[in-house]
């Protein structure tokens, strides 16, 4: 198995790699507000959904799940990677009362069904641009819990300032308008919060919790690779602990003090996630995700399913295809 010899060898580089490659940014809904000062938006997010902000024209507020205020600059961003209800606003701590009268409209013939303005525009309107989206990252889904709640651009851009070009773009683009400038933020908002994420990964995820520790690990994040890279592999511990040079009582007890699970307990959540994606959103055959992820059969595939989602593999195809088409994302309401 000659690429499972190359994951065995892979570098911290490659799993960073291989996170970003397995990274899908999923049913990215945007919304461009128009502020007046004194008003504030509130967005509820469904679970499991990033949310990001980019502050065109500010300054403006962000009152994050737990009740942090952040500043946001005009042509700041901030990425919020598991959503959550949350404020955004012209002013810090802004009475309740305010935000209640906060009234929107779409403008009669308005070409842009995604704007929303105030009832009485000023001079000193303040423009956001949010974008909804799924956070994927596939196998590396844990990732996602290990993020802070609040990623802001501002603190990441000495390790990435590749990011500071695509900011201005987003900046240029809300200020004009030009002929699809909708479009284009939406993509620009996709690949700055990708950025927000790999500058995290490689400023060595600080705050997460073991389960990164053990990317970290030479030992065990060897056998972390392998698992990743093919996870159909009939892997047991005692080969998983070969691939991490360690005996495999030794690796056992190494890999659940860091992970909190057992090495094949992490191998059937891998490819649980792993069948999750394949079956909803590349809405491949059952039989084809079961044989890819090593089941020697279709119904030890279902049973293991089921035991780890919940559901049935067949019903998370079926409704795969709605879902898609409807999308789920965040909804915008006054603050109660």
């Amino acid at each position: 198995m000659p690429e499972v010899a190359n994951a065995a060898n892979a570098s911290d580089a490659d799993l960073v790699s291989r996170l970003l490659l397995d990274m899908r940014l999923s049913g990215v809904l945007y919304r461009r507000s128009l502020l007046a000062p004194g008003q504030g938006l509130r967005f509820d997010n469904a679970q499991g959904r990033g949310q990001f902000h980019f502050a065109g024209q500010g300054p403006l507020w962000l009152c994050s799940p737990e009740g942090q205020w952040h500043g946001l600059r005009p042509g700041d961003a901030v990425l919020l990677p598991r959503g959550g209800t949350h404020v955004v606003a012209t002013a810090k701590g802004l009475p309740n009362a305010q935000i209640q009268a906060f009234s929107l409209w779409r403008p009669p013939g308005a070409s842009d069904p995604n704007l929303l303005v105030p009832q009485h525009p000023s001079d000193r309107t303040r423009l956001l641009f949010s974008a909804c989206m799924g956070m994927d990252l596939g196998g590396l889904q844990p990732l996602v819990q290990s993020m802070p709640e609040v990623m802001h651009v501002g603190t990441l851009m000495e390790c990435s300032p590749e990011i500071q070009p695509l900011l201005a773009a987003m900046e240029r683009e809300s200020a004009i308008e030009r002929p699809g400038f909708a479009g284009v933020l939406a993509r620009l908002a996709d690949v700055v919060a990708a950025l927000i994420v790999r500058a995290w990964v490689l400023d060595g995820c600080p705050g997460a919790d073991g389960w990164v520790q053990a990317l970290r690990d030479p030992r065990l994040g060897r056998a972390l690779a392998v698992m990743h890279e093919a996870p159909g592999q009939p892997w047991t511990v005692a080969s998983l602990a070969e691939v991490a040079g360690q005996s495999r009582s030794v690796f056992a007890q190494a890999f659940q003090s860091a992970t909190c699970v057992t090495p094949l307990r992490y191998l059937t959540a891998l490819r649980m996630r792993l069948a999750l994606q394949r079956l909803g959103q590349n809405r491949q055959s059952v039989e084809s995700v079961a044989t890819e992820l090593g089941y020697g059969s279709l119904a030890a595939f279902s049973r293991a399913f089921k035991r780890v989602t919940g559901q049935a593999p067949g019903a998370v195809r079926a409704l795969a295809w709605p879902l898609q088409r409807e999308g789920a994302g965040s909804t915008v309401s006054h603050l109660e």
